[in-house]
């Protein structure tokens, strides 16, 4: 009787543990939209209990690097995957472009709270270690009446592979021939000065706790620290502060977006465009073997087209313009179960 009785309830327990069973999926990469994309997964599991979504902030250089060998379901990047990653990659990846934002000059100079003003040159010849002193001349040209101390100019970048860096030296080499022959762009380069940061925190917190600093991040990274941050000058010549309108203006210059996604938008036309604006992707696997985390992660990926576009502008990201949604909705329909494992199955 009592063997009767442990095997009945041994059964029940099975049957709950099947009932109660958990999806659970991994991604790794950016850093840049890692406050957007947390949201999202707890929102997602608040909704949809059984699924699970982790996710490590590790950098978009080790996100392309998880997806290429498999350890991860999905990854995420601020610099699309180049021609030559992709050919490397076993499995075939879809970009799916997920927000917009942007990277900001972040900076902390004795006595200066306000806003600074920085032409593209200048911005360039200080990543070069060009400009050395926060009273040269050429900043104190864009910065009239801003009073600037006799301080040395402390460089802060990052020192992982990062799509915030794909971003930034993006734009650099768009504006610096200069930096373009002697630096280039990447989610890694080698930096001719400064001090590295790893991950937007990294570099965040470095410059918030260093005097005379000055590095680049993610908008919500200057927001949430509370730390002051310039406005650009853009193509059109007007110097733009980075903001929901600003980003949105910039991802307005795109008329034709490829097939791939595959876009950058530094430097955008437009009067009122910040011009140092980038879609983020995540990185996401063509055919997958597992039915189950195919069918839990495409449901999350319409959920974030459409709903989660909804919550982006409360973490200082612009949302998808709605024919970019469009074509991305599209490309989510391609997502689908590897037939040979299916077969197996």
């Amino acid at each position: 009787m009592k063997l009767r009785f442990a095997m009945a309830l041994a059964v029940v327990a099975a049957m709950l543990g099947v009932a109660s069973a958990e999806t659970d999926l991994t991604g790794a990469g950016a850093t840049f939209p890692y406050p957007m994309y947390s949201k999202w997964f707890d929102e997602y599991h608040n909704q949809h209990t059984d699924i699970k979504i982790n996710y490590q902030s590790i950098g978009s250089g080790g996100g392309i690097k998880q997806i290429q060998s498999g350890t991860v379901d999905f990854g995420a990047s601020d610099g699309p995957m180049t021609d030559e990653q992709i050919a490397q990659t076993p499995a075939k990846v879809f970009h799916i472009p997920t927000v917009l934002g942007a990277d900001v000059p972040m900076y902390n100079v004795s006595g200066v709270t306000g806003e600074l003003k920085f032409t593209p040159d200048v911005l360039a010849d200080l990543f070069l270690g060009k400009i050395k002193k926060w009273n040269d001349p050429r900043l104190a040209k864009a910065n009239p009446g801003v009073k600037f101390p006799d301080e040395d100019i402390v460089i802060v970048h990052r020192s992982d592979g990062s799509g915030t860096t794909y971003i930034w030296t993006d734009y650099l080499s768009k504006v610096s021939s200069e930096w373009k022959d002697k630096v280039g762009k990447g989610t890694s380069v080698n930096w001719p000065v400064g001090l590295g940061g790893k991950g937007n925190e990294g570099v965040a917190g470095t410059v918030k706790q260093t005097e005379g600093s000055l590095g680049y991040v993610e908008l919500i990274y200057a927001v949430s620290n509370k730390m002051p941050y310039g406005s650009v000058q853009n193509a059109a010549g007007s110097f733009v502060k980075a903001s929901l309108d600003s980003v949105t203006a910039a991802a307005a210059s795109v008329k034709d977006m490829p097939d791939d996604f595959r876009v950058s938008i530094t430097n955008a036309p437009g009067k009122t465009a910040y011009p140092i604006s980038s879609f983020t992707w995540l990185l996401v696997p063509a055919e997958w073997k597992d039915a189950t985390k195919e069918k839990a992660f495409v449901d999350f990926l319409n959920w974030m087209v459409d709903k989660g576009q909804t919550m982006t502008s409360a973490l200082q990201y612009a949302p998808l313009p709605k024919n970019v949604a469009a074509k991305v909705k599209a490309r989510i329909k391609e997502i689908k179960v590897n037939a040979n494992q299916s077969a197996k199955k």
